[in-house]
């Protein structure tokens, strides 16, 4: 095994030890990358209960035991300037979170809302306007508990809220290149400007929101209560609160105007975070303690694991393939385009599957519509099952303690969304781009 790490392959000259020729390399990396999908997608598995973080680690480490791809050839697989936005926008969160905006966000939407329906709505408009900045997975880890406190006190059926905030989130979070993790992939990917691709994605998420309100008011109009809520006092404290909030607030918009004004994304966000960690005043051993260091970790090796399938041409062939049926000059080609990536993402999950698809777009047709395009098809295709992204699992986690959020009612509003929002918001990018 020590021989295999060190043994350095020259593809071109077919250099592989004697134990391998290129035919067995090549059903080596793909036995491999299959089972290393089969560990991220089941999440765990009775056979080798790891984890999905832990299934990607492993698919890396035998992409390189097995000599399908270097040492030297794994690090410089890994795209650092999506792990370091990544981190960086995880340990803002953190301290917004721990300067009290997010319970201050949650007394603010009981003090204006008398009804449930505008509950409903303003959850919907939230979290998706802070996804599209703070990411979703953020989003729905803080907001997720408020919830289910709004549900308890006043006697709200949990599932549509739950369900409201995940699919929102979800939703808004395709809106800007730090919505989530698959666009910070592609804003390193395709080299667009913040501000350019909020420009021609904000219209197909905003569209896609007030979809997503409607088929919630279609889907449980009747098990939601239309009277007015009784009104739940401000906690005081109000002056030292909004005190605590300044500092990170005032970061947060330094580094959207950065973002808008085209620095690099990641390490303007890392400025914001040494402007916090200097002024604090203390060491961030609390915040860091926050940031989801496994999700870097199941990244860092997702990067690995593509590049080594890259490396056998199966996805270049694959593209080669479908490439002339893919023209975004056409609705049909631009229809067959979502159906693939949302399938693909639902199959293998929308970050590889950007990660797959990302080399190749440049080479469908209008590129720029191209990458919005990949962006809002591999995030909304996150809506159409529980397990379908991360968010979703995030709330149904979280909630499992006062409500059990079933595979199958989350799936009858899922794919109806899904498919909705697909349809509206493909289309307003092609007509808005074209």
């Amino acid at each position: 095994m020590t021989f295999l790490f060190c043994q350095k392959i020259d593809r071109n000259n077919v250099l592989f030890d004697k134990r391998f020729d290129y035919e067995k390399m090549n059903i080596a990396i793909y036995t491999i990358f299959i089972v290393t999908y089969i560990l991220i997608a089941s999440r765990k598995l009775s056979i080798l209960p790891i984890g999905r973080p832990a299934g990607a680690l492993f698919g890396a480490t035998l992409m390189v035991g097995v000599g399908a791809i270097s040492p030297e050839e794994s690090y410089m697989a890994i795209d650092h300037d999506t792990i370091l936005l990544l981190f960086s926008m995880m340990v803002v969160s953190a301290y917004l979170q721990k300067a009290g905006f997010f319970d201050f966000i949650a007394r603010r939407i009981v003090a204006v809302c008398n009804t449930a329906w505008k509950m409903l709505i303003t959850i919907v408009f939230i979290s998706g306007g802070l996804s599209a900045f703070l990411m979703n997975d953020t989003v729905c880890i803080f907001f997720t508990p408020l919830v289910l406190i709004l549900c308890k006190n006043y006697r709200l059926p949990y599932g549509p809220f739950l369900i409201a905030l995940a699919t929102s989130a979800n939703i808004g979070s395709a809106a800007t290149l730090v919505g989530n993790p698959q666009n910070m992939i592609i804003g390193s990917f395709s080299g667009l400007g913040f501000g350019y691709f909020l420009k021609w994605a904000v219209p197909a998420a905003f569209a896609g929101l007030l979809i997503n309100i409607l088929l919630l008011w279609l889907f449980y109009r009747k098990k939601i209560p239309s009277g007015h809520l009784r009104r739940v006092k401000i906690k005081s404290g109000l002056k030292l609160e909004l005190r605590q909030m300044a500092l990170p607030v005032t970061v947060v918009l330094g580094i959207m105007i950065g973002f808008f004004s085209g620095f690099n994304l990641a390490y303007t966000a890392l400025s914001g975070v040494m402007v916090l960690i200097v002024f604090e005043h203390r060491e961030p051993k609390e915040v860091f303690s926050k940031v989801d260091w496994t999700l870097l970790v199941f990244f860092s090796c997702l990067f690995i694991v593509v590049q080594a399938l890259s490396k056998t041409g199966i996805v270049e062939s694959t593209w080669r393939t479908w490439q002339h049926l893919l023209t975004f000059k056409e609705p049909s080609g631009i229809a067959l385009f979502s159906l693939l990536m949302v399938l693909g993402s639902n199959i293998v999950s929308n970050v590889p599957m950007v990660m797959l698809a990302g080399p190749f777009i440049g080479n469908i047709g209008n590129e720029s519509m191209g990458w919005i395009l990949l962006s809002f098809t591999t995030t909304i295709a996150g809506n159409l099952t529980l397990i379908g992204s991360v968010a979703n699992i995030i709330v149904a986690e979280s909630a499992k303690k006062y409500y059990d959020l079933g595979f199958l009612e989350y799936l009858k509003f899922g794919f109806i969304s899904t498919v909705a929002v697909l349809v509206v918001g493909v289309s307003t990018i092609y007509l808005i781009m074209n």
